[in-house]
């Protein structure tokens, strides 16, 4: 093995529920990798993670079919004026909302799809990700809510825990539904598609286990794909950029544009222009900074989590 370089990124906003951002970067004769599963998953769950880390490090990706790749704007569940500014300062012409962030919510979040779809114009396109909060009556009312104020929403992520409960809402709503966690937690990936439970497959190689698992998942489930970001540092966003840059059909804006959210990080993000990213063939060098290093104790926990789940 290489370098190991553990690290803390502070973010801008808290997202998902963490405000900082923690992960390993494995160094290999390809380049750098990184490990970076959240800190409630076990070791099994994180196993995935550390297949994408050493494909990096020690393999690399397959070559690209698109020099660039389109992403979306990302938009926290923060303030309708926050999320206007976050979209018009993108320059992105899609983007994503996260609703759904506490019991309750929902005023909140319809004025802040208003806020994006003022922000987009009538052109842009307005998708939500509820990451599997609502029941499947809570989503089905939800979802006429906010398509109303998005003036229709391209898609729905997550709106429900289950392959089944996406199922019951898919029939009953004329919005597409997004696959995400249920396509990384199913055993058999084609069934997603064969349940009828969506519309659109989210892909994340880290989770699914690297760039290669995540196409061979992509062609198994036979539905359009959209990649997103696993809010990794940005050696870890290049692997994603990497599997749309791979794609052989990339027919939806992906949610690549992660490293907005974090205010330091352990290598260059490339900064979407005209809503595009450059498609790397390699993972950045990292900055291996002191200031960025997690402390003794993290450090320890992170170690030692590596150290299981790799078998070393």
């Amino acid at each position: 093995m290489g370098g190991v370089f553990v690290y803390s990124l502070p973010m801008t906003t808290r997202f998902r529920g963490i405000a900082v951002r923690e992960g390993v970067l494995l160094e290999g004769p390809a380049g750098w990798g990184d490990f970076c599963p959240f800190p409630e998953y076990d070791d099994a769950e994180s196993r995935p993670w550390h297949d994408a880390a050493v494909e990096a490090a020690h393999v690399g990706w397959p070559p690209p079919v698109r020099s660039s790749v389109p992403v979306n704007a990302i938009v926290p569940a923060v303030s309708p004026s926050a999320a206007h500014a976050l979209v018009v300062a993108s320059g992105c012409g899609t983007a994503k909302v996260k609703v759904a962030d506490a019991p309750g919510s929902l005023p909140e979040d319809i004025a802040r799809v208003e806020a994006v779809r003022d922000a987009l114009g009538p052109g842009g396109h307005v998708r939500v990700d509820a990451n599997a909060q609502w029941s499947v009556d809570e989503a089905v009312a939800a979802i006429r809510l906010l398509d109303r104020a998005a003036g229709g929403l391209q898609y729905v992520e997550q709106p429900c825990v289950t392959l089944d409960e996406l199922a019951a809402v898919r029939r009953r709503v004329d919005v597409r539904i997004a696959a995400d966690e249920s396509i990384r937690r199913a055993e058999d990936p084609l069934r997603v598609a064969v349940a009828g439970a969506a519309d659109v497959a989210v892909l994340k190689c880290s989770p699914l286990g690297g760039v290669r698992r995540a196409l061979a998942i992509a062609e198994a489930c036979g539905l359009p794909c959209v990649v997103s970001s696993a809010l990794e540092s940005g050696v870890g966003l290049a692997a994603e950029i990497a599997l749309a840059g791979a794609l052989p059909e990339l027919e939806f804006a992906c949610g690549l544009g992660t490293g907005a959210l974090l205010a330091a990080d352990v290598a260059d993000s490339p900064v979407p222009r005209d809503g595009l990213l450059p498609v790397p063939r390699t993972a950045p060098a990292p900055f291996l900074r002191e200031d960025l290093a997690a402390d003794p104790g993290r450090t320890r926990w992170c170690r030692e989590r590596l150290g299981r789940v790799s078998g070393a």
